[in-house]
């Protein structure tokens, strides 16, 4: 059916995801640190950090550190394998039949829309068998030349998706770019500047990765998801990191993964609104609820008209920064 532009597109459920830190479903004692790190959202791997030997007692492992483990409030979610392997159901069946507290999966290599159909499919099975409570939520990861091609219908795949991140490795890979550092920047993705009056010409680096980040950023906003920036791989480069967290923030990013636990309080500084952004909301706010005491229809704040966006906006940050001071 077609959409009028005034159609008000549903968020997904708001949970805190500054930070996305990525475990492996094959080390316990990492499962075990990571309870108590101050990541917003853990993701326990079986995919490309699980060597295929190692697979199903990742399985066992995760099973057991989401039952055993206090997680605290942080969001808890598996990464499974592809669709293109044989692990991917048993991933499925095995944890979410055994495991209440798991939150969302992640949905790797996702090409298609209906990629993440076939795990709906299989997860509402589950959970009506299992008379499961609380829903499962979906993350995919846009990491193809393919996937990229159907960012927008894939955001709109399924009713449990809340959250694109943009996997830049396997990106570079399927795209055939030619990456340095996982998430980093090349010297040769440059613009020399034309000559100045002595002669004198200037480097400047670029970002390979805008366009892609980008076109996946405008899918999520359009259809109410939460976007999320992959790994940066170069964990003793801090700088490095922040720079490109910075750059995802400003564009409109809600958190970045980290793979190491020294990029976790690195996203978390970047992706926290400041306090005057949040002072800024609230006032919104207020400035909506005594234009309907007054029975105004229109309101303006600072010289600015406030529409139904910047509403729902400022009440987003808000939500996010009580989340954040409850923690």
């Amino acid at each position: 059916k077609e959409h009028m532009s005034f159609t008000l597109i549903q968020q997904a459920e708001p949970r805190l995801h500054r930070s996305e830190l990525a475990v492996p479903g094959s080390n316990p004692t990492f499962m075990e640190k990571s309870a108590s790190s101050a990541a917003d959202v853990i993701f326990l791997d079986l995919e490309d950090a699980v060597a295929p030997d190692d697979k199903e007692k990742a399985r066992t492992n995760i099973i057991q550190a989401l039952n055993d483990l206090d997680w605290g409030n942080k969001t808890m979610m598996i990464r499974i394998n592809g669709l293109d392997t044989h692990y991917m159901y048993r991933d499925v069946v095995d944890i979410v039949e055994a495991c209440p507290r798991l939150d969302m999966i992640l949905i790797p290599k996702v090409g298609v829309p209906q990629d993440v159909y076939a795990i709906d499919v299989l997860v509402t099975q589950i959970e009506q068998a299992k008379k499961r409570e609380k829903k499962i939520g979906f993350e995919v990861l846009i990491e193809t030349a393919l996937g990229m091609a159907n960012v927008e219908a894939i955001a709109q795949s399924s009713k449990r998706l809340e959250a694109m991140s943009f996997g830049v490795a396997d990106y570079a890979a399927s795209t055939r770019a030619r990456s340095t550092v996982i998430g980093g920047v090349n010297p040769d993705f440059s613009v020399l500047t034309d000559k100045d009056e002595a002669g004198n010409r200037q480097t400047h680096w670029q970002d390979p990765w805008l366009f892609a980040q980008n076109r996946m950023l405008v899918a999520c906003r359009a259809y109410g998801l939460r976007p999320i920036d992959g790994p940066f791989g170069d964990f003793s480069d801090p700088d490095g990191y922040r720079s490109a967290a910075k750059r995802c923030a400003a564009l409109g990013f809600e958190g970045k993964w980290a793979i190491h636990p020294s990029q976790i309080e690195l996203a978390n500084e970047v992706f926290t609104p400041s306090e005057a952004e949040v002072k800024k909301a609230r006032r919104i706010l207020e400035a909506m609820e005594e234009a309907a005491k007054a029975g105004r229809g229109a309101v303006s704040l600072d010289g600015r008209l406030i529409d139904i966006a910047s509403i729902r906006m400022a009440e987003a940050l808000i939500q996010k920064a009580d989340a954040m001071s409850a923690k």
